[in-house]
């Protein structure tokens, strides 16, 4: 399949070689400036400050004194402005007034009224006038201007830049919530709420991520790659008769590549590309869901053919009904609207679904049929062989030792997803650059491991020596279990040094790749996890809370065994797993039925406990051996306890053709129930 590099359509990306550039003098510039001056004129007076004064006081120390030189009259608004003589500011009431002498500013304040006062009866105030004046001769008339405003045209002006500044910021408000932002076209506006999210990787866009960098998926990757040629090949496929599927749904744990692989696809794919979050659809408001839905698939039409990738789509993809008190009505509609669009009266043709969840079992029923989503495409953990391609894949860009090797590294990271292996290899780089070497080797991979299972190592973190040697004893008790147990797995370091926030050690083993365990088998595990309590039992005489850890992992196993597996003989050959959790508030079995069960659990483990002590008084003389040298080297590696008590018994002996009868099929919680990485303290 021809590989071409895309990018997204609304991404505008500068070539690696072109200078860079200074900051463009754009619209909004424009805009800024012109609102800038708006606001700047709201404080500019087109008349200048006067003092009010009253009626009164304008009569016996204004005119009375012979300091006014003419009046304004306003009549519609029953206003007076006085206009002082410049050559009278001098006088101490004046100064009084105004805090200064303002007749050094003679040239600025000529023919400005300086005082108004509001009358209540113009004509009665002209009587007044006019008795003053018959009454004081020596006072000359001043001139009045009636009727007239000077400051008509200042508030007017006023006013029209004030709404002129209003409806400036409402229109710049409204473009740029109406387009997303200042970069316009978006669908981030609020009046594009309806609007769907989704980044279209059209013909000629760029992604980096191809096929090539998807490593251990190799099934997966056949089905994603085979949707893509139904859309660029149609007629290879219907000139049989068949149809197109639907959609498709990547299903898998966390980590595992769900939404690379849709990157990759996206990569190659030569049909325009959907893609955005379950999450995406959510929104405060009522019916904005299903409004996405619309135009989402609305411009998948108008680019058809087409894929739409939804990742996360448990996020609006859940059962409707489940539960009436926890019901969400607008996630509800939004899944509705999806169902339609998926395949409802008017089908669609040419356009391809791709989702992706860790969730399936809160999928609704309707969503998941045939016509909707017409294959689920399990993407699990990888294997060995999957897990040393991946490494290959993100080992790319690091300096690695010619000595590292990968296939062994690819053994000691049993359940790692891709997502873990990735953090493995960026750690090894760290602690390696950390250490100033030129290479990252295997020494630093297995400190990323151990970083990564157990947390940050803390050999600073002060514990007390009788502390330590419980430690030291609980971790051997750990390790001879697992090396004397035929079905437990094969030790690969021990260490008493704290890890993380809980973990005072622990003891790192290499579980061996499968999918069925038979009785015998989980048996060992559980007695291989109360090693640490039995050695503290036997060496100590009490037992500790470092044991936490190890009591929650055997009481799982052991639930299992008896609800899920149908592994008792007195419960029988049931299961009460409930994989869709329905049954939250009601037990599918009775009281007395609960009562057996935790009984034949309490057996199970006190008959692996009674067990584990008998084998480690049997091998004490081992765990003091061990015990000892852990608190002397603090680590210790599958190598030195070869040295200290010899090989394994079990590591010739062939595997065995297991009766059927003996088999049991754990089905997808076998591997989180009985297969711990590593036991803590």
């Amino acid at each position: 399949m021809a590989k071409e590099n895309r990018q997204p359509k609304d991404i505008n990306q500068e070539k690696p070689d072109s200078p860079k550039k200074g900051p463009k003098f754009n619209l909004y510039w424009i805009y800024a400036i012109i609102g800038i001056i708006l606001f700047s004129a709201q404080y500019i007076r087109f008349s200048p400050d006067r003092t009010s004064t009253s009626e009164q006081e304008f009569m016996n120390n204004m005119l009375a004194k012979g300091d006014v030189e003419k009046l304004d009259i306003v009549k519609n608004k029953d206003r007076i402005r006085v206009y002082i003589k410049v050559d009278s500011l001098s006088k101490d009431f004046y100064v009084t007034k105004f805090k200064k002498d303002l007749s050094k500013d003679k040239a600025k304040l000529k023919g400005v009224p300086l005082f108004e006062f509001e009358v209540t009866d113009l004509k009665s105030f002209k009587d007044d006038l006019k008795e003053l004046y018959a009454a004081n001769p020596q006072i000359s008339k001043v001139p009045e201007n009636p009727g007239t405003d000077p400051d008509f045209f200042g508030p007017i002006l006023n006013t029209i830049i004030s709404l002129a500044l209003i409806v400036g910021v409402w229109v710049l408000f409204m473009r740029k919530m109406g387009s997303g932002g200042p970069g316009g076209g978006g669908a981030g506006g609020i009046f594009n709420i309806g609007k769907s999210k989704a980044t279209l990787f059209d013909k000629g866009a760029k992604v980096n991520i191809t096929f090539a960098d998807v490593a251990g998926l190799d099934e997966a990757k056949v089905e994603v790659m085979e949707i893509v040629d139904f859309l660029k090949n149609p007629k290879k496929y219907t000139s049989l008769g068949g149809k197109i599927p639907k959609g498709a749904l990547l299903v898998g744990p966390p980590g595992t590549g769900k939404t690379l692989l849709a990157k990759a696809m996206a990569g190659e794919a030569q049909v325009p590309f959907f893609s955005l979050s379950g999450s995406d659809f959510v929104e405060m408001f009522v019916g904005v869901g299903a409004s996405r839905v619309r135009d989402l698939f609305k411009q998948a039409r108008e680019k058809a053919p087409c894929i739409i990738f939804i990742d996360e789509i448990d996020a609006i993809g859940r059962a409707r009904g489940r539960n009436a008190i926890m019901s969400n009505d607008e996630r509800e509609n939004t899944l509705n609207q999806l169902l339609v669009e998926m395949d409802g009266f008017g089908g669609d043709t040419g356009i391809i679904i791709l989702a992706a969840t860790n969730r399936p079992d809160v999928l609704d029923s309707a969503l998941l049929r045939p016509g909707r989503f017409d294959r689920q495409i399990s993407i699990d953990k990888p294997d060995v062989k999957g897990r040393e391609a991946i490494l290959k894949v993100h080992l790319q860009p690091i300096k690695v030792s010619e000595t590292l090797d990968l296939h062994k590294l690819a053994e000691q990271t049993p359940g790692f997803a891709g997502a873990d292996i990735a953090n493995v290899c960026n750690e090894a780089a760290l602690i390696a650059a950390r250490k100033g070497k030129e290479a990252v080797d295997m020494s630093d991979f297995q400190d990323a491991i151990d970083r990564v299972i157990g947390g940050l190592e803390k050999k600073n973190k002060i514990i007390a020596p009788h502390e330590k040697a419980i430690i030291a004893y609980h971790e051997a008790g750990h390790a001879i279990c697992g090396w004397f147990l035929e079905h437990a797995y094969p030790l690969l370091k021990v260490t008493i040094v704290p890890r993380g926030t809980a973990a005072l050690g622990y003891a790192q083993y290499t579980p061996t790749e499968q999918y069925l365990y038979n009785t015998d088998q989980l048996i060992d595990q559980i007695c291989m996890t109360l090693g640490g309590r039995a050695a503290e039992q036997i060496f100590f005489g009490k037992i500790s809370t470092g044991a936490s850890n190890d009591l929650q992992q055997i009481t799982r196993i052991a639930y299992s065994m008896v609800t899920a597996y149908g592994m008792n003989a007195k419960v029988g050959n049931v299961s009460f797993y409930d994989p869709t959790q329905e049954n939250t508030f009601t037990k599918p079995y009775s009281e007395e039925t609960g009562k057996i069960i935790d009984e034949e659990v309490r057996g199970i483990i006190e008959h692996a406990y009674i067990r584990t002590i008998e084998l480690l008084t049997a091998k004490k003389h081992e765990v003091e051996v061990l015990a000892k040298e852990l608190l002397d080297k603090e680590v210790l590696h599958k190598s030195d306890v070869e040295l200290l008590i010899g090989k394994r018994p079990f590591e010739e002996k062939k595997l065995l053709e297991i009766e059927p009868e003996s088999i049991v099929v754990p089905g997808a919680e076998s591997n989180s129930n009985t297969e711990p990485p590593a036991n803590e303290s």
